[in-house]
């Protein structure tokens, strides 16, 4: 029984440990974002600009290549269903072929 109450107070120890460490590490996040916080609000103001501008130019790069997308999506989207086609096109005689068939055996013959 000893063991284990040895046990609990080595894992309380470890788990004080881990919070403390935590804890330290938390700070030193913390004061390092405190301390850096006038850079990056001067990062944003000097950036800014730039990318206002590559928001501009993306798009007006959309502007001029949505219709050469559109347009390679269109004959992709046609090649997909001729790729999916083509292989059916046995079955396809074959279905007319029992069309002509019974075509032929449906209708009476006439007396002439």
């Amino acid at each position: 029984m000893i063991e284990l109450a040895a046990l609990a107070l080595i894992v309380a120890a470890l788990v004080a440990v881990v919070a403390a460490v935590s804890a330290a590490v938390f700070i030193l996040k913390l004061v390092f974002w405190i301390v850096f916080l006038p850079l990056r609000l001067i990062g944003w103001i000097l950036f800014l600009p730039l990318l206002l501008l590559k928001l501009l130019l993306g798009g007006l790069f959309l502007l001029v290549a949505a219709p050469i997308i559109a347009i390679v999506a269109v004959v992709g989207a046609i090649a997909a269903m001729l790729v999916i086609a083509v292989p059916l096109l046995p079955l396809l005689a074959l279905a007319g072929l029992a069309w002509v068939l019974y075509q032929l055996i449906r209708t009476p013959a006439t007396a002439a």
